[in-house]
């Protein structure tokens, strides 16, 4: 198989941290780089965590560059310390990385490397979505060098995890997420409608963090089990969602994921913030206001089992 090159723009976060495990472990994916934003922390945080983790796994030589730590217009929410602990990681005694944060700005790192690159780079998106709203006001054209756009964010179906009808990287960020979703790239959204069909179960957790070297996989492990105990007391699930990893595992195997083609929006204010708004191509309204922006593809459908089972082989071998 053809390597797949990507840029990887997150906030680790747990799931973070298990996701960019996956990208590292998988051979066929090329990291060219990491971006962060704030998040499940700030985005200080974030970064640290960004090379911290590529130092544990082996590749240090990830460049990582910062970015958004606030939304576009909105006033943050405190960051989720409850779910991802303070420190992003499940509060555990963490080694500062020996790294530097690339010079440039994640917006600008986006920018550059589309060109350096133009039609080959895959942007996967796991937190909220600054750094490709600020790359595409900065650049409009880079909707036309990006291979695909795949973000892990959004609901069109299942209501949402941090308000009734919102999910939390499109509710951090709205405004931005209204700009990315709606601009016209070859997108595809990885939402709570397939996220939430995955469990990472405690015997899985424990297969993984062994096949990884001593630290890496301490680090993976007690994270998990912070993040397995805010879903065992308030979701009532045995395990956690790998919400991250599903939006890798859709860049390495679709066929795993029924996609629907159609037209994304966001409400960017009120009772409704955060909301994906999502209508099918070709169904029939009262009126076509709800079909003005460009198609995109949204995952509807997962053979759940098969992805955990993907992501265990890949971590675990």
């Amino acid at each position: 198989m053809t390597t797949q090159p990507i840029i990887f723009d997150t906030d680790p976060g747990v799931d973070d941290a298990q996701a960019i495990a996956l990208i590292m472990a998988d051979p066929d994916i090329e990291v060219v780089g990491m971006t962060t934003t704030f998040g499940n922390v700030r985005v200080a945080t974030a970064t640290h965590n960004a090379l911290l983790l590529a130092e544990l796994g082996g590749q240090p030589q990830i460049p990582v560059a910062q970015g958004a730590d606030y939304p576009l217009s909105k006033t943050p929410y405190p960051v989720p310390t409850f779910i991802h602990g303070d420190d992003g990681l499940g509060n555990q005694p963490l080694p500062t990385p020996s790294g530097q944060p690339d010079a440039r700005n994640a917006a600008q790192f986006l920018i550059d490397k589309t060109l350096e690159r133009p039609g080959e780079i895959s942007l996967v998106a796991v937190g909220p979505l600054g750094n490709l709203a600020m790359a595409l006001a900065l650049d409009p054209d880079i909707v036309n060098r990006v291979k695909q756009v795949i973000i892990m964010g959004g609901s069109a179906g299942r209501g949402g995890n941090v308000t009734p009808v919102a999910e939390a990287n499109i509710f951090n960020d709205p405004h931005a997420a209204r700009k990315v979703l709606t601009a016209g790239w070859p997108l595809t959204m990885v939402g709570l409608d397939v996220t939430l069909e995955t469990v990472i179960t405690p015997e899985r957790m424990a297969r993984i963090a062994a096949a990884q070297n001593e630290d890496l996989g301490r680090v993976l492990s007690k994270s998990y089990d912070f993040y397995a105990d805010f879903y065992r007391n308030n979701v009532g699930l045995d395990g956690c969602c790998p919400h991250d990893s599903c939006a890798v595992a859709f860049l390495k195997h679709p066929e795993l994921f029924t996609t629907v083609e159609g037209h994304l929006d966001v409400i960017t204010e009120g009772i409704g913030e955060g909301q994906t708004i999502f209508a099918p191509a070709g169904q029939p309204y009262v009126s076509d206001r709800w079909s003005q922006n460009p198609l995109v593809k949204v995952c509807m459908g997962v053979d759940g089992n098969a992805v955990v089972d993907w992501i265990e082989q890949t971590l675990a071998g």
